[in-house]
């Protein structure tokens, strides 16, 4: 057990801390120190380790993101800022605009991506503009990981579940859709309160000039939106992805050079090092005598003990990161009377899980460290809306779920 348990240690540690200053490593290096280690300490054989990395959930996310990259590409975000001023002229109507067109977006091109092609567009509206940067900043963090629960692209860990839970997409976006837009709706009341004072007054727009949709746009926003019509049809997720990713390398003809630099391969490495490190804990026994202790589904608690899992959830999620929780809770979650709810309860939690504190999503910490030149995000600022956004989020969504299978 103790090789196991040493090598998820370590992980976790690297993983944990973001960035080691002292070894200078990231947190895909420091998942693939502990993949290393678990190989070279035996808790994992190479064939088990080879076979841990699961092939579908990295080729879903790679073809997701590649297909992101092409509204990059063709600027369609950097000619949409100016006119969303046009169309809110005030800061507060301006607030939802960001908050909802990253929960929107990114629920189709993974929220990930939409912070690192946005962050950059919204630390330009808040220098053109002088907009207060706290409220904007956590509009576009908050309002991505909240949208992107509403599918099973929308973020690496409803990836993860969708692959592991053997969800489908139609049912999925039935089902967890409402509640991003409730999420959505409370997230943007949460935020226009906390900054009331900081939204009043009026904003003087810029004249822009030639069209919002090029050829280019249009054409990637048409085979984006066929995926969606595929997945919901029931295809398999990964293949129908990386077919809409290689339509797009065919039919826009750019230097593919130019789609590989948009491509994070850092959460490709990321997630191929926790999928080793995190099987080989599984693989000491550890993660089967705690749920032998303490275990996700109380029958004698009745449907409140789903209350109680997306609690866990949400707290897992901040304490080991939700990527890694949702690979150390797998094994249990067949064990749940209805393992398609509790498999939708843990992509609802650990997502809103997310908007907890800074460091509780990829996405958060993209748009603080692209934003520092108007002074990015701290902990303690990010905390006092993450709370709130977080915990309220959880509890709707587990409501709306929970009723959902009561009441159907």
């Amino acid at each position: 057990m103790w090789k196991g348990l040493v090598v998820f240690g370590i992980t976790y540690v690297l993983v944990a801390a973001r960035r080691q200053r002292w070894l200078a490593l990231d947190r895909p290096a420091g998942a693939l120190v502990g993949a290393v280690l678990a190989v070279a300490l035996g808790a994992s054989s190479p064939n088990e380790a080879a076979a841990a990395v699961d092939k579908s959930t990295l080729t879903l996310l790679f073809a997701v993101m590649g297909m992101g990259a092409f509204l990059s590409i063709d600027g369609f975000l950097e000619r949409a800022t100016p006119r969303l001023v046009i169309l809110a002229r005030t800061r507060r109507r301006l607030l939802g605009a960001v908050l909802w067109g990253a929960g929107i977006l990114s629920a189709f091109v993974t929220n990930d991506a939409v912070c690192v092609l946005a962050a950059p567009l919204v630390v330009e509206l808040i220098e053109r503009w002088k907009l207060p940067r706290l409220p904007f900043l956590l509009a576009l963090a908050t309002g991505a990981n909240t949208g992107s629960v509403a599918t099973l692209v929308g973020n690496p860990q409803n990836m993860l579940c969708a692959v592991l839970g053997k969800l489908e997409f139609a049912a999925f976006l039935a089902h967890v859709g409402p509640v991003a837009i409730l999420g959505l709706v409370a997230n943007h009341a949460i935020l226009a309160w906390l900054y009331r004072r900081e939204l009043e007054g009026d904003l003087t727009p810029e004249e822009v000039t030639g069209p919002l949709f090029t050829r280019s746009t249009v054409l990637s926003l048409v085979v984006i939106a066929g995926t969606v019509v595929v997945y919901t049809a029931g295809a398999n997720l990964a293949f129908t992805a990386l077919g809409g990713f290689v339509v797009l390398l065919v039919l826009h003809r750019v230097r593919a050079e130019l789609v590989w630099s948009r491509i994070d391969w850092s959460i490709l490495l990321f997630f191929g090092g926790l999928f080793i490190s995190v099987d080989a804990l599984a693989r000491s026994g550890a993660v089967g005598w705690l749920f032998a202790h303490t275990p996700l589904f109380d029958s004698a608690l009745g449907h409140f003990s789903y209350a109680r899992a997306s609690a866990f959830f949400l707290i897992g999620s901040n304490v080991v990161t939700n990527v890694p929780f949702i690979l150390i809770v797998r094994s249990e979650m067949e064990r749940m009377p209805d393992p398609v709810l509790a498999w939708e309860l843990l992509a609802m939690a650990s997502t809103f899980a997310g908007n907890l504190t800074l460091l509780g999503s990829v996405a958060n910490v993209i748009v603080s460290e692209k934003s520092q030149r108007v002074g990015g995000l701290s902990f303690g600022e990010y905390l006092r809306a993450g709370i709130p956004i977080a915990i309220i989020t959880t509890i709707i969504g587990t409501v709306w779920l929970v009723g959902l299978r009561l009441f159907h």
